[in-house]
């Protein structure tokens, strides 16, 4: 394993930022960061989001991994962020290697370099960054010398496309799996690293829960289509199981949140108030791998949000969770967070509201110490019927209903989120968007007798994801995709009474079909990646970055041998006799239950949130040995001071 000493580049790095964008992002330092000294550690981890600082840093998965494994007595974390194409080529030319922000140490002297992946479209800059640190790119070919390259995240559960890049990926939550995986590290090499990489490898496989895909081999029929997965070498499991932490309450995290140096995209401080979301959306890869449902209790809510505010200064916190307003006693949260910090003009943010959610005090709550800017809701599905298929259980009378209040209190902006391409989806489907949008300012002018009001339409193309019921459907091409949406373009610009109040936003269809392409992709994708990296793509989630000749005229090329193409992993619809890519990594939910879930989609059924209702045997909690954990607790966040009730002489002037 790597160097028992490791160097800071930073006189090196220092002579080159002045050269290049927005420096400051590469210098550290940051409020609360963690830096340890080397020698007194015995296992490192660099920790890497592989996106831009201004990305990466608010990022809470990595930031509650830096802070579990700082924890841990002999354990050090640093971070590491994607370096923009200019610093990029000034470190190729004066061969400064990929190094961390915490102490400028070079990556590939940590013992782990840990990448957490919420879109599949960073995995170029994770080839950028192997390259940049001299770690071999394909895992084969490393050594004793080369941290152990670990994926996790979102996208870690369909670890394939990248399966000959990484060494190891945990699926699931990464708090406890960290700290097993540290010790298992720990014990190898406290008895001399017996086995070399091998053997430390298959330790970690054996627990059945990291997988490690050089162990096991792909076997492919005449047609293109997986055959089978097997294990190449014995007690190395046929299927590997998802990490589920079960009491938020013990796992507190962040305790002291990152507060950046350089701007990024969410300056507040989150808290996360649940994990998971039953609500059966059949697009949603986040709610289903997520489950089961896991509340943190509304006092330990309250702690995390009084700490974190001492420890950063931000003037807003957001309650993060898949669903927000579904948490069992959220009325109370808002209201006990917004009487709390009344005096200190703390703002309060859910990231979007659903429709059947949303009430009016909660509105209240959130923005009474803060400003109302606009509210965000997410229907999804244009029509009645497409919401029918996607189980997104709102109708338009519940969305028309709530709008009313909101508009009918002072808020002048509503932003709705949809889906274009969805399974059975036809123009007409899309085109009711529109009617929405123009029923939602008409009566938003109707309650407010103001005509100022805007509502804005958002649009994103449907990418089916693994674990999901979605994942055997066929997606929209890029240019069917696009066609519809300039329908609907048309008909909002079109319409002379209100297309002036509603904005569109769309993303054209083609960065769907790289994002589809990756995350219904197995191994052999892993050649197109490597092409995009060599023929120069670098941050392919940026509009800017991204280009989709470059994919695909990689693809053509790297695919062709296989005789499967672009199409072939997009486009096409899958069969329940398939063997899907994922098949051997197990998410806890049950493959029969999602075929019926997807064959209920297409006979238009929808399934009730099994939080309120039976269980429908989805498999996740006699599997995981758990159960939906709901509260309320029947706590309010009292007793408590009233703050600012006057000067105390201690907090009166700064500490600094």
């Amino acid at each position: 394993m790597p160097a028992e000493t490791a160097v800071s580049v930073f006189p090196q790095l220092e002579a080159l930022l002045p050269h290049v964008q927005k420096p400051i992002q590469y210098v550290g330092g940051e409020l609360n960061s963690t830096v340890k000294p080397w020698e007194s550690c015995d296992v490192r981890w660099a920790l890497m989001y592989p996106d831009a600082y201004e990305v990466g840093l608010p990022n809470q998965g990595v930031m509650i991994l830096y802070e579990v494994l700082n924890e841990r007595e002999g354990v050090l974390a640093e971070r590491t962020y994607s370096v923009w194409p200019d610093l990029e080529e000034l470190m190729r030319e004066h061969r400064v290697p990929q190094f961390t922000v915490d102490s400028h140490r070079p990556v590939k002297a940590f013992d782990v370099f840990g990448l957490s992946f919420s879109t599949e479209l960073g995995y170029t800059n994770m080839l950028t960054a192997l390259d940049l640190a001299g770690i071999p790119l394909e895992s084969k070919n490393r050594t004793l010398d080369d941290p152990i390259v670990l994926a996790g995240g979102h996208a870690a559960f369909n670890p394939e496309p990248i399966a000959d890049f990484i060494d190891a990926a945990i699926i699931g939550d990464g708090e406890q799996a960290v700290l097993d995986m540290t010790e298992i590290i720990r014990a190898w090499k406290a008895e001399g690293r017996p086995g070399g990489r091998e053997e430390v490898l298959f330790r970690l496989a054996r627990t059945g829960s990291v997988y490690v895909p050089a162990f096991y081999d792909v076997e492919y029929l005449p047609d293109g289509r997986i055959g089978r997965v097997v294990p190449n070498k014995s007690g190395v499991p046929w299927r590997v199981s998802k990490h589920t932490v079960m009491d938020l309450d013990e796992w507190p995290y962040p305790k002291q949140p990152l507060v950046p140096l350089a701007e990024t995209v969410h300056e507040r401080m989150s808290v996360e108030i649940f994990r998971g979301c039953t609500r059966g959306c059949r697009f949603c890869q986040a709610g289903m791998i997520t489950r089961p449902v896991r509340e943190r209790s509304i006092t330990g809510i309250g702690e995390m949000v009084e700490k974190g505010l001492k420890a950063t200064g931000f003037e807003e916190v957001g309650l993060l969770s898949l669903s927000s307003a579904d948490h069992s006693e959220i009325g109370d949260i808002a209201k006990g967070l917004a009487d709390r910090y009344e005096e200190d003009k703390i703002g309060l943010s859910l990231p979007s509201t659903r429709v059947d959610a949303f009430n009016v005090d909660l509105a209240n709550e959130l923005t009474r110490n803060g400003r109302r800017s606009g509210l965000t809701f997410a229907p999804e599905g244009g029509s009645e019927r497409m919401r029918k298929v996607i189980n997104k259980m709102v109708s338009e009378e519940d969305l028309i209903r709530t709008v009313s209040t909101a508009y009918g209190n002072g808020w002048r902006q509503v932003k709705l989120y949809f889906m274009c391409g969805l399974p059975t989806e036809t123009d007409e489907d899309v085109m009711q968007i529109a009617d929405m949008a123009m029923n939602v300012i008409a009566e938003g002018r109707k309650v407010s007798g103001q005509n100022d009001i805007r509502c804005t339409v958002s649009i994103g193309g449907f990418v089916p994801k693994p674990h999901t019921p979605f994942q055997w459907a066929p997606q929209l091409s890029a240019e069917d995709t696009d066609a519809r949406l300039e329908k609907l373009r048309d008909k909002i610009r079109g319409d002379k009474k209100y297309g002036r109040s509603i904005g569109f936003r769309y993303h054209d269809g083609k960065p769907g079909i790289v994002e589809g392409l990756l995350s219904r992709g197995d191994r052999r994708i892993g050649s197109v990646i490597r092409a995009v990296y060599e023929d120069g793509g670098r941050f392919d989630g940026w509009r800017e970055h991204f280009s989709y000749d470059r994919w695909m005229a990689c693809a053509d090329k790297a695919l062709a041998p296989f005789g499967v193409d672009v199409d072939w992993y997009t486009t096409r619809e899958r069969t329940y006799e398939e063997v899907l890519p994922w098949d051997h990594l197990d998410s806890g939910l049950d493959k029969d239950w999602l075929w019926e879930d997807w064959q209920d989609s297409l006979d238009e059924t929808e399934v009730e949130d099994c939080r309120w209702t039976p269980c429908f045997d989805c498999g996740v909690c006699p599997q995981m040995d758990t159960s939906i954990q709901i509260g309320p607790t029947g706590k309010k966040l009292l007793p408590l001071t009233v703050k600012n009730a006057g000067p105390t002489p201690a907090a009166s002037g700064h500490s600094h």
